[in-house]
């Protein structure tokens, strides 16, 4: 189906989405704070810029020869790219880390400064997954290719009996993909469904922009590294791969168990188009969040812990999402609507797999 004929319609629960907006103003009115990001905020783009880029200059200046340390330097650098993407490419690229528009638009580019490009990440997730959440055909985050099946709508293949355990594999090559032929791939079928047009740019512009900062990564991230650490190609090679894996099974493990659960629903729209509920109740209903007690583990995943939240509030910064989820699960119990959570990280992943595992059914 496509995007432009699927339609939100208000319900009997209406009020949800407005009564929460007016408690969550009124709650950043009352603490006197910006629903942007704060000084926290910068000290960890700061670290995760650090994390991912010191351990960089330290192989390629010679200081570690280590062949051992010179792994555990890629190993690093596969955590500070994880957390560059969680934690300062989205908040930038939903216009949430600043309420200055240049520093959103920079920061945002720190996306392809890891390898993909921002304009289709914006496309994919801003508006396509954002809108029409858990909706096959359009949410292209449970749409992965062929050998994943993480929608009961989906089409079946015999494979997909398996996929509760070749699938965290697959989560962990995610960045390989956009590497190499996915963001080309979305490029020309952005173009297709005239969603290039809507972010006024023009496929010609995206498309050069693309291939330079494929360019560009690969000269610094492979090609320099190679020619100037002191160690072998493969040594080199294996340590650019673990880096990748690293951060691909990251975003794998945050945003898969977020969506793809057994509390989760997967609504598709009627011959009309038209949904069963408005778009705010969709989100209650699509969306779980997990481990809400963990202050360390949300700091680092960038709030993405708290997905119900950030898929109601995309333009807040998620370092208010904590203090936010209190009202938004009140709000939601009032109006007798779900508010799905997983008490840990652990229990969130076991109940991904065990999705994962339903989904590979024969239908």
């Amino acid at each position: 189906m496509n995007y432009k004929n699927i339609k939100f319609i208000p319900n009997a629960k209406g009020d949800f989405i407005s009564v929460l907006r007016k408690r969550v103003k009124a709650n950043f009115q009352e603490e006197k704070k910006s629903i942007y990001g704060n000084a926290g905020m910068v000290l960890k783009t700061i670290f995760m810029l650090a994390l991912y880029l010191v351990p960089y200059f330290l192989m390629i200046t010679g200081v570690v020869t280590n062949p051992y340390l010179i792994i555990g330097m890629w190993l690093l650098m596969g955590l500070g790219m994880s957390g560059i993407g969680l934690s300062i490419m989205h908040d930038a690229n939903h216009g949430a880390y600043s309420k200055n528009k240049k520093v959103n638009k920079y920061l945002g580019y720190v996306m392809n400064l890891i390898g993909a490009s921002s304009f289709n990440w914006k496309v994919q997730h801003n508006v396509l997954h954002h809108s029409f959440t858990n909706i096959e055909g359009v949410d292209e985050d449970i749409d992965p290719g062929p050998m994943m099946r993480l929608s009961p709508h989906a089409k079946y293949y015999k494979m997909h009996k398996y996929q509760h355990i070749y699938g965290w594999f697959l989560y962990s090559i995610m960045t390989f993909l956009w590497l190499t032929s996915k963001d080309f791939r979305q490029l020309k079928r952005y173009k297709k469904l005239d969603l290039i047009k809507g972010q006024k740019r023009t496929y010609r512009s995206v498309l050069i922009e693309t291939i330079f900062s494929k360019i560009g990564y690969y000269t610094y991230a492979l090609v320099i590294p190679l020619i100037f650490i002191q160690g072998p190609w493969w040594l080199i090679v294996l340590g650019f791969i673990s880096m990748h894996l690293i951060t691909g099974l990251a975003i794998g493990l945050i945003f898969q168990p977020a969506h793809v659960m057994p509390t989760t629903d997967f609504p598709i729209p009627d011959d009309n188009g038209s949904m069963e509920n408005n778009w705010a109740i969709h989100q209650l209903y699509t969306t779980t969040n997990f481990s809400p007690k963990s202050s360390i583990f949300s700091w680092y995943v960038g709030g993405l812990n708290y997905q119900v939240e950030h898929h109601l509030f995309p333009n807040i910064c998620h370092v208010h999402y904590k203090r936010l989820s209190k009202i938004v699960q009140e709000t939601a119990q009032e109006f007798n609507l779900p508010y799905h959570s997983q008490p840990t990280f652990l229990k969130a992943i076991i109940e991904h797999g065990k999705m994962l595992k339903q989904l590979g059914k024969a239908v």
